[in-house]
């Protein structure tokens, strides 16, 4: 047969799709003619089509050795050597072509296929463009244009290239596709999922349109149905990482806790390296209490990139939470020195600088820093104005105040609510803060709690809290825990801290029926093992402060859940039921400021421990430090509750009462060194200042008989510091705030018979202390009616709190059986 009719024949089959076939003409016809010039490209381009290039290559080689000025074959080299991961040798083949035929279009569009592949984004528009001016018709060159504009950043060019390929050709479902990228790109996710939805329209099992469209999904929040599109992807990819990791996002928003782990750990099993998954699964595991797998995670992710300073402020937040504090710091030294900017790794590190190693200057620095690097990073401003609080630095007080009340006005994450107790005057401000934190941290899970269809006898009562130990919380709750009437109630503390060895944790062990530790356990596993005990009322006593375990009352652990004692204001959340109060510390006017109903127990809310020991000798004044006899007024509250205002407000007291002297707490020595300048600034001697150091309780308890008057803080009061001057027989003067934790020591000054001890106003305040320490008859009788009242009137009189708050606990729990929640009401036998 004539070669040439041969030849056609062999194309004819080729352009069928009929390789084989075609190869075998192709190879009669080289045997007949070794140097065929176009059966040697044709069969090229042909096993380029099977993928065998570097076959294909050799034989376009030995064409163009032939014909070296045939475009064609030029291009198709070009061509395979771009296929073969050689787009840079291609370059100048291609351009080649050009040079013999400057508009010759393959030519043209496949030189800007290479340099795309060379990510020399730019040139390939530049040839694309040049491609379209010879044919504008070319749908799938205006969709690769698309694609090089938008590595380039050109989204909205990007998009007009998309749109010009589907013009050219509506059914090109990959244009669809990528179209639907760049409008997510461009935040415009409804759009987005339009364009992805015409995609599988056309091609349905699609699995990257069906994953793109539940990134689309996910961006509208609309998680369940994106869990669906991921699981259709996978249906069909059932080891695609990506859309196992973002499954896994998605069941988390949807609170999913246990499958979000497990669509992690199904993307880990498909690719162990995917170090976004890693670090995914680490903050999931940390945040439900599997602290040693989230440190695996993290190291592990340390081993693959150790300049990831994400992964090293997580492993750092893990050791701390493990009470490893000196590796901790080290691990957010290091994210620090990776991202001298990255906030959360210093606003971590200022935490434990301080916390740990009391370095206030070093932590004030890295908040300083935080708030540089992020004016919006949460809760760093509160921490700061805390901080320097906590050292009497009062710089700039009032208008870092300002910021933060307008911040928590806006509804940002601006302060801690346990923070904002020491700064707010305002009910309605610290109900928002709270709301603000919880909706953050704490939120409703939408799942809803299994029914508890409990029938034991008594009334299960458990109590949570991290301070079963020497720790004010113990030391108001002791005598309740003991009194409790075991022929109705069982009591149960839930343990969130562990024991310390002390004389307090023995008595503690004593009084409960049963203790479950929980300090090890997820929020998931306590739930668990809190529904298993069957408790009917559980009681938080931490809410935001100290040790706190919100996330089992966020997951319903009990039917009936009440805030008391540790958080003294609302917790802003849905499933706290009730909140133990009194008419003092909230006005029934002001019920509105709290997300639970109120209980309103009689005389003062807060439970006091009847035998609190006092230790039989009380140290001299000598002793002390303390001068002979001149007046000493004192307060031993913590030092962040003191405010200029309120300072000012003593030094005027200590200015008007000649020789008197105020008897604080010993803090760091920076608390007592500006303390001393700003004693200087008002014109008190700094000597005047006594700085106490602390004690056992017992011991603490007795020493306070060497004081004359308790000068109570605002805007939060001495809680448990007052019951202690009470009990030690120490009057206490107040101002009644406007706020719970600002009326703590009125609600206990009623309580125990002294109202004349509570003023309204600042300046009745100083007045009446003045007067105290002018008149000594006035001041000793308050100090022997003290002494009447200590133990004959309820403040001091556990078992009569003990017997309102059981009426309490068994009027809701009645209810609770009637399938009611109780508006606030008041409970009294």
């Amino acid at each position: 047969m004539d070669l040439r009719l041969l030849i056609q024949r062999a194309l004819g089959l080729h352009q069928q799709g009929q390789l084989d076939q075609a190869a075998e003409l192709y190879g009669q016809i080289l045997q007949q003619e070794p140097e065929n010039a176009p059966a040697l490209q044709l069969l090229g381009v042909l096993r380029g089509q099977q993928g065998r290039n570097v076959e294909a290559i050799r034989l376009i080689e030995a064409a163009l050795a032939i014909q070296p000025r045939d475009f064609g074959a030029l291009a198709n080299y070009a061509q395979l050597l771009t296929a073969s991961g050689r787009p840079q040798d291609a370059l100048g083949i291609f351009d080649k072509a050009m040079a013999i035929k400057p508009d010759f279009f393959e030519a043209l569009f496949n030189k800007a296929v290479a340099l795309a592949q060379l990510k020399r984004f730019a040139e390939a528009v530049s040839s694309y463009d040049k491609a379209l001016a010879v044919r504008p018709d070319s749908a799938n060159c205006s969709y690769n244009r698309g694609i090089a504009l938008a590595a380039l950043g050109g989204l909205e060019d990007a998009l007009v290239s998309y749109d010009k390929a589907l013009a050219l050709n509506p059914k090109f479902a990959p244009a669809w596709d990528n179209r639907g990228n760049v409008l997510r790109d461009l935040k415009r996710p409804e759009q987005a999922l339009e364009s992805y939805d015409k995609a599988l329209s056309l091609h349905p099992n699609d699995f990257r349109a069906l994953y793109n469209r539940a990134t689309a999904l996910a961006d509208l929040r609309r998680f369940e149905e994106a869990v669906a599109s991921y699981e259709r992807a996978l249906a069909l990819q059932p080891r695609f990482a990506d859309a196992l990791f973002n499954r896994g996002v998605a069941l988390w928003h949807l609170k999913r806790v246990a499958d979000s782990l497990a669509s992690y750990d199904a993307a880990l099993a498909a690719d162990p390296d995917h170090v976004v998954t890693l670090l995914n699964r680490a903050f999931l595991q940390q945040e439900v209490g599997r602290f040693n797998e989230a440190l695996a995670d993290y190291d592990k992710v340390i081993a693959l990139e150790p300049e990831r300073e994400r992964a090293w402020n997580g492993r750092g937040t893990i050791l701390h939470a493990l009470k490893r504090g000196k590796e901790a710091l080290a691990s957010f030294d290091k994210a620090v020195e990776l991202g001298p900017d990255y906030a959360d790794a210093l606003t971590n590190r200022a935490h434990l600088c301080w916390a740990e190693n009391g370095d206030y200057a070093g932590a004030t620095a890295d908040l300083r820093a935080a708030l540089a690097a992020n004016p919006d990073q949460p809760y760093a401003r509160g921490e700061l104005l805390h901080l320097k609080m906590y050292g009497a630095d009062w710089e700039d007080f009032e208008s870092e105040k300002a910021l933060i009340d307008h911040g928590v006005r806006g509804g940002h994450r601006v302060v801690r609510p346990f923070v904002y107790q020491a700064l707010s005057g305002s009910p309605a401000d610290l109900q928002a803060c709270s709301r603000i934190f919880a909706s953050s941290l704490f939120p409703a899970p939408l799942q809803r709690a299994p029914p508890f269809p409990y029938a034991h006898d008594k009334i299960r009562i458990g109590y949570v809290s991290g301070e079963f130990r020497e720790q004010a919380t113990a030391y108001l709750m002791a005598g309740l825990y003991e009194l409790h009437d075991r022929g109705k109630f069982e009591i149960i503390a839930i343990d969130n801290g562990g024991g310390d060895g002390s004389a307090m944790r023995r008595r503690l062990e004593a009084a409960f029926d049963r203790i479950i530790t929980i300090t090890k356990m997820s929020d998931d596993e306590a739930t668990n093992q809190i529904r298993a005990a069957e408790i009917d009322i559980l009681v938080n006593l931490n809410g935001y402060f100290g040790a706190p375990r919100m996330g089992i009352f966020a997951r319903r652990a009990a039917p009936i859940q009440i805030n008391y004692l540790g958080f003294p204001a609302t917790l802003g959340v849905p499933y706290m039921d009730y909140i133990f109060a009194d008419k003092v510390v909230i006005p029934e006017e002001e019920r509105q400021f709290y997300d639970e109903q109120v209980i309103y127990l009689p005389h003062s809310y807060q439970v006091n421990d009847r035998k609190r020991p006092i230790a039989a000798e009380a140290p001299t004044r000598a002793a002390l430090g303390l001068p002979g006899k001149e007046f000493v007024f004192c307060n031993f509250n913590q030092s962040y509750k003191i405010t200029p205002s309120v300072f000012a407000s003593w030094m005027r007291i200590l200015k008007a009462v000649d020789g008197s002297v105020l008897w604080l707490l010993k803090s760091k020595p920076v608390f007592e060194m500006n303390l001393s300048y700003a004693a200087e600034r008002h014109g008190v001697e700094p000597r005047r200042l006594i700085f106490a150091p602390s004690l056992p309780p017992d011991q603490h308890l007795a020493r306070l008989k060497q004081a004359d008057l308790f000068l109570d803080s605002l805007p939060y009061n001495a809680h448990t510091t007052a019951s202690d001057a009470l009990w030690a027989g120490l009057p206490l003067l107040t101002c009644r705030g406007t706020t719970f934790p600002g009326r703590v020591a009125a609600s206990l000054l009623g309580a125990i018979g002294m109202p004349e001890l509570v003023t309204d106003c600042m300046e009745d305040y100083e007045a009446l202390a003045i007067r105290l320490a002018r008149n000594v008859d006035e001041l000793n009788n308050l100090k022997q009616k003290l002494a009447r009242n200590r133990l004959t009137t309820p403040l001091f009189d556990t078992d009569l709190f003990r017997r309102n708050i059981e009426l309490a606990y068994t009027a809701i729990w009645e209810a609770w059986k009637k399938g009611e929640v109780l508006n606030s009401f008041a409970a009294a036998s």
